[in-house]
């Protein structure tokens, strides 16, 4: 960044993160990442409705779950707890 060239004189500066001059205000930066937040966000979330009904999916995780929680308690078993809510959540379930 400190060393320009007879090429670099006169271009204005650029974030090339978010794409605004360096000399804007933060708040346009700040809506050029919220932006490109909810896009991330829109490319990520899944294309269509799940195709089970929550009851009926990731029933191996499930299982685990709720036998660890009658043995142990709900307290000791948050490992399983959170295998079955990524579980549901590779299925298109939003919990």
């Amino acid at each position: 960044m400190g060393n320009t060239t007879s090429q670099d004189v006169g271009k204005p500066s650029v974030v090339s993160v978010v794409g605004a001059r360096a000399d804007e205000p933060v708040a346009a930066a700040d809506s050029a990442i919220k932006g490109a937040v909810t896009e991330v966000a829109a490319a990520v979330a899944p294309a269509e409705a799940p195709k089970k009904k929550i009851c009926c999916a990731c029933p191996e995780t499930k299982k685990l779950r709720d036998e660890c929680i009658v043995e142990h308690g709900e307290d000791s078993c948050a490992k399983w707890i959170d295998a079955h809510k990524q579980c549901l959540r590779r299925e298109g379930f939003n919990v």
